[in-house]
C-alpha cells in the first residue's frame, strides 16, 4: 500500500519536472531567438545588446567627447567672389554726407547656387555615306546618350540617388522634381538606373578581371531576398576594387564562377565550408575566430585559459611582422605559432561547447599562419566585412529584389560606385567620364 503522503510528494516531483522541462524549451528558444543578435558572427560594434553598459562600468551612458578633447573647427576658405551692399551717401540720423566707409567688415559665407531648372537640348548627329565606298559614318556629341531621352547629367544624379543617398525610386522622383523641375515616374527611374547599368556592364566585367588576377582577395558573404526567396551577396575586395556578386547559391561554384577555377592568389576568408573547397591557398579570419573565443570563454569557464592564450598568441605574432622581418625569421615565427596552437587543441576539454570550437580551430590549422610567411596578405577578413556594410543598410531600405534585372543593377552600380571611391575618384565625376567613354564607343 503506498503511503498518501509519498503519492502526494511523486505527483509534486513529477509536476516539478515537467515545469522545469518547459522552462528549459522555453531558455533553448529565448537563446536561438537571442543568437541572430549575439553572436560570434556580429562584430561588437554591432552589438544589440551588450553584456555590460557603460553605466555597469560605472561611466555615464552616453558620456559625450573625451576630456582634453581639442575640437575642430571648419578652415575659412579664401572667397570667390566680392559682394558689396549699396553705399551709403548721407547719414540716417542727420542726413549730412557719410563719404567713405570708417571701417570695412569681411563675413566669409559659403554659398551653393540655385538649382537650375531642366534645360532640353536638340543634339544633332551628322551622318555621311561614303560616295566611293558606299561606307556610312556618323559623329554624335560626346554628352549625348545613344538612345533615351535623358541627358547625362540626369543619369548620373538619378543614379547617385538611388545608390549613394539610398532613396528609393519614389523619392528619386520626388527631389529631381523639387530640384530642378524634371517629372519622372518611378518606373522611368529604375529604367535609368537599368540602362546605366547596361552601358557600364563592361567595366564591371573588367573589374571582375582585376580581382581574377589579384594576389590578393578578401571575400566574405550576406543574404539577401530576391522575389521573397533566399540569395547570397557575395563580397570580393582587393586594394583597388570591390566586386559585388547576388547568387542563389552559396556554393563553390559562385566562387569558380567569379574568380576563375584557376585562380592562383590567396583567398582571406571566415569558415564557411566552400571556400577551402575551391582552393588550398587561404588566410582564415583571425577576428572571427577571436570573437568566437571571447564569445565561448563567457559562456563557459572552461574556455577562459584558452581565450586568453588565443589572443595572447595573435599579439606575439602580428607584433613582430610590423618589423617585416626576412623569409627565414618568418618561417621561424610561424613554426613557433603552429607549436603553440597544437598544445591548446590538444588539451582536455569536457564542455560540448569548448570541443566543438576546438574541432573548428583544428578543421582550418593549416589556413591560420598564412599571413606569417606571405606578404601582403591580412590576418583578418575585416576588409570585406567593411565592404559588406553598405550592402547591409540598403538590404534594410530595399527589403527584397524582385527578379534578376534587379540584382543585375544592383551588383553592377554598387561595384563601380565602391571601386571608384577606393581609388579616391569622385563617383559623380568618375560616372559621368564612364558614360562618356562607353557611348564613344558605342
Amino acid at each position: 500500500m503506498t503511503c498518501p503522503d509519498c503519492e502526494k510528494f511523486q505527483m509534486r516531483i513529477k509536476t516539478l519536472e515537467e515545469q522545469l522541462k518547459e522552462r528549459e524549451r522555453s531558455i533553448a528558444e529565448l537563446k536561438r531567438r537571442l543568437a541572430l543578435y549575439e553572436n560570434p558572427n556580429t562584430p561588437p560594434s554591432l552589438s544589440r545588446y551588450p553584456k555590460r553598459s557603460r553605466k555597469q562600468k560605472g561611466g555615464k551612458r552616453f558620456p559625450g567627447r573625451p576630456k582634453g578633447h581639442p575640437g575642430s573647427a571648419r578652415r575659412k576658405p579664401k572667397p570667390d567672389v566680392v559682394k558689396a551692399p549699396e553705399r551709403k551717401e548721407r547719414c540716417e540720423r542727420c542726413g549730412k554726407p557719410l563719404g567713405e566707409p570708417s571701417y570695412v567688415n569681411h563675413r566669409i559665407v559659403e554659398e551653393i547656387s540655385n538649382p537650375q531648372p531642366r534645360q532640353v537640348i536638340d543634339f544633332l548627329e551628322f551622318e555621311w555615306r561614303c560616295k566611293a565606298c558606299k561606307a556610312h559614318t556618323v559623329s554624335r556629341h560626346p554628352d549625348c546618350p545613344p538612345d533615351g531621352w535623358f541627358g547625362k547629367n540626369v543619369l548620373v544624379q538619378t543614379t547617385l540617388m538611388k545608390f549613394e543617398d539610398r532613396l528609393p525610386y519614389k523619392k528619386v522622383c520626388g527631389t529631381l522634381e523639387r530640384t530642378y523641375g524634371l517629372q519622372v515616374t518611378p518606373a522611368t527611374a529604375f529604367d535609368i538606373t537599368r540602362r546605366v547599368s547596361e552601358w557600364l556592364r563592361p567595366e564591371y566585367e573588367a573589374v571582375k578581371e582585376r580581382v581574377r588576377k589579384s594576389k590578393v582577395v578578401y571575400a566574405d558573404e550576406t543574404g539577401e531576398k530576391v522575389d521573397g526567396g533566399k540569395h547570397w551577396l557575395w563580397c570580393f575586395t582587393t586594394d583597388t576594387e570591390t566586386l559585388y556578386v547576388i547568387r542563389k547559391s552559396r556554393g563553390k561554384n559562385v566562387l569558380e564562377e567569379t574568380l576563375g577555377k584557376d585562380f592562383k592568389g590567396f583567398l582571406v576568408c571566415d569558415g564557411w565550408k566552400s571556400y577551402p573547397i575551391f582552393t588550398r591557398r587561404i588566410q582564415r579570419d583571425w577576428a572571427h575566430m577571436l570573437r568566437e573565443a571571447e564569445c565561448l570563454a563567457q559562456d563557459v569557464k572552461e574556455a577562459e585559459p584558452l581565450n586568453l592564450a588565443l589572443h595572447k598568441l595573435f599579439e606575439d605574432i602580428t607584433v613582430p611582422l610590423m618589423d617585416k622581418p626576412p623569409p627565414k625569421e618568418r618561417r621561424r615565427l610561424k613554426q613557433k605559432a603552429k607549436k603553440r596552437l597544437r598544445y591548446w587543441l590538444n588539451k582536455q576539454y569536457n564542455s560540448a561547447e569548448t570541443m566543438r570550437f576546438i574541432q573548428k580551430l583544428s578543421n582550418g590549422f593549416e589556413h591560420w599562419f598564412t599571413f606569417i610567411t606571405t606578404p601582403g596578405v591580412e590576418p583578418t577578413n575585416n576588409r570585406a566585412e567593411r565592404a559588406l556594410k553598405e550592402p547591409v543598410v540598403q538590404r534594410k531600405i530595399i527589403g527584397t529584389f524582385r527578379n534578376r534585372k534587379g540584382t543585375r543593377i544592383y551588383e553592377t552600380l554598387l561595384t563601380l560606385l565602391t571601386t571608384w571611391k577606393q581609388r579616391g575618384l569622385n563617383p559623380s565625376t568618375a560616372l559621368a567620364d564612364a558614360l562618356t567613354t562607353t557611348w564613344a564607343k558605342s
